[in-house]
């Protein structure tokens, strides 16, 4: 009895967290792989500043989402490919540098992928460090492509670096 409790409980909770096949158009499984995969490609291509590869990865109808502070200039919902290439990238490069980062987590589960690590910056606007702060993100992959971008951090601690007086 307790393990058929046991696989019914697992069961049900691998149903809870969304961890079995996923199915796009309800006929053919999503490969988690090749998500994950192509997530992964879009992430060094960004953190290399590699625009070429960034861009062949993208969704024409890409979105790049950033949850903070909408008084700072890099922050909101940025829609299409070309709007992050020309506006939300720009616009990021000249407000925040990077000055540490890690991926210390990646998983994926159909036309889902996450990543989850750490990071730190200087805002160029007020020269402060936002100090070493957890990051996540939540990429939507279809057709070997990134669809969206769900960026997640400590926005408080970007908030606070970028309006900190000099």
């Amino acid at each position: 009895m307790f393990k058929k409790n046991l696989l019914i409980g697992l069961a049900t909770l691998l149903a809870f967290f969304q961890l079995t096949p996923a199915f796009a158009d309800n006929t053919k499984p999503v490969d988690s792989a090749k998500t994950l995969e192509t997530a992964q490609a879009f992430l060094w291509a960004a953190g290399s500043g590699d625009m070429k590869k960034l861009q062949s990865l993208m969704a024409d109808d890409f979105v790049w989402h950033n949850e903070g502070d909408s008084s700072i200039p890099w922050i909101g919902n940025w829609k299409s490919k070309d709007t992050v290439l020309n506006v939300f990238l720009p616009r990021f490069g000249a407000g925040l540098k990077v000055t540490s980062w890690s991926t210390d987590y990646s998983f994926a589960s159909g036309d889902q992928a996450v990543f989850m690590g750490t990071m730190s910056a200087i805002t160029n606007k007020s020269g402060v460090d936002t100090g070493k702060f957890s990051w996540a993100v939540r990429v939507h992959v279809e057709n070997g492509k990134v669809k969206s971008w769900n960026w997640f951090e400590n926005s408080y601690a970007v908030s606070k670096a970028y309006h900190a007086k000099k």
